[in-house]
Order: structure tokens, then C-alpha cells, then sequence
């Protein structure tokens, strides 16, 4: 059995929300390079871009 990984041992990014630091969580595995947010609340409230 696999020994559990340390929460300081997991990569991080910072949430292109609200600023904040997050973890790698299993649930992101597969498109970890995709995520920006660290939740759905950030998500829905991502900034908008102008349009020119």
C-alpha cells in the first residue's frame, strides 16, 4: 500500500481569482496544467475580460 503524501509535499498554484495559494487535489489529477481556480465559487466569479 502507498504510503500518504504530506500536504506540503503536493504542488501548488495560486488562484487566479482571489489570489490565494491551493494544493494538488486527486479530483484534478488529470488536468492539473488547466486548473486556475481553487473552487466553483472562484470559478463563477473568475475576472472578466474586456472586449476591445
Amino acid at each position: 500500500m502507498a504510503r500518504m503524501r504530506q500536504k506540503a509535499d503536493l504542488p501548488t498554484k495560486v488562484c487566479a481569482a482571489c489570489g490565494r495559494p491551493f494544493a494538488w487535489r486527486r479530483k484534478w489529477a488529470r488536468d492539473w496544467p488547466q486548473v486556475k481556480y481553487c473552487s466553483d465559487r472562484c470559478r463563477a466569479a473568475k475576472p472578466s475580460i474586456p472586449e476591445s
